[in-house]
């Protein structure tokens, strides 16, 4: 029953995330990969290799385990599989991953520029910069190695020369931060075409740290 639960609600969610990033242009054709992981089962869902996102039905979305062996599905899953393993294995608090080569993000990562904290929208994705992996070549377990060794505590990390990828408590919330990440990307990339950009303080960004765990509404 869990399993079904899962996969259905998990499907569907891969499908949709994966039309807003075409919507909000954070990604082009079969670029990127969306998942969704259940610790209760041990499965993970994850988009299909080489398909279209407005062209992926829910039945296409690949159910697998963290070995990587498909338990439900037709398709090849993304060969971004053994990242996606990687991250939930190393922080069990993420449900959701998104990854894409958005524009301005994956600019930064072709410069092997990290974030850097110039705007208090980049505490979506924590506090501090958002690290560089080492490269490696897309789709191997030498990637997987990387990602999972840099993203650390932040909920965000490039992938040098390849792209960004976020996680959150469920693929909503990384794809949050994906949206944040690559505006706080835009304006750097901006501020150094003009300049020099102006980073903020550890002692600044710990304050507005503090205001950003207040922000919004409060649950009754």
């Amino acid at each position: 029953m869990l399993r079904e639960l899962f996969t259905e609600k998990a499907r569907r969610e891969v499908v949709d995330y994966g039309l807003l990033l075409l919507e909000k242009k954070l990604t082009l054709g079969t670029a990127g990969n969306i998942s969704a992981f259940d610790p209760e089962t041990g499965l993970l869902a994850i988009s299909p290799s080489g398909i279209a996102y407005e062209q992926t039905r829910p039945e296409d979305v690949v159910i697998c385990d963290l070995n990587g062996k498909v338990v439900d599905g037709e398709r090849r899953p993304s060969s971004e599989l053994g990242l996606h393993a990687a991250l939930y294995r190393v922080r069990p608090d993420i449900r959701g991953i998104v990854h894409t080569h958005s524009m301005y993000a994956t600019t930064l990562a072709c410069m092997q520029e990290p974030i850097r904290p110039l705007h208090f929208a980049i505490l979506s994705a924590g506090e501090g910069e958002v690290p560089l992996a080492d490269y490696a070549t897309f789709g191997t377990p030498e990637l997987a190695d990387a990602a999972a060794r840099a993203i650390g505590r932040m909920n965000a990390v490039l992938l040098r020369n390849h792209g960004i990828l976020t996680v959150g408590k469920d693929i909503a919330a990384a794809f949050r931060v994906m949206e944040d990440c690559e505006w706080c990307a835009e304006v750097q990339w901006r501020c150094m075409c003009a300049g020099t950009p102006a980073v903020l303080t550890e002692e600044q960004l710990a304050d507005a740290a503090r205001m950003y765990r207040g922000y919004g509404q409060k649950n009754k």
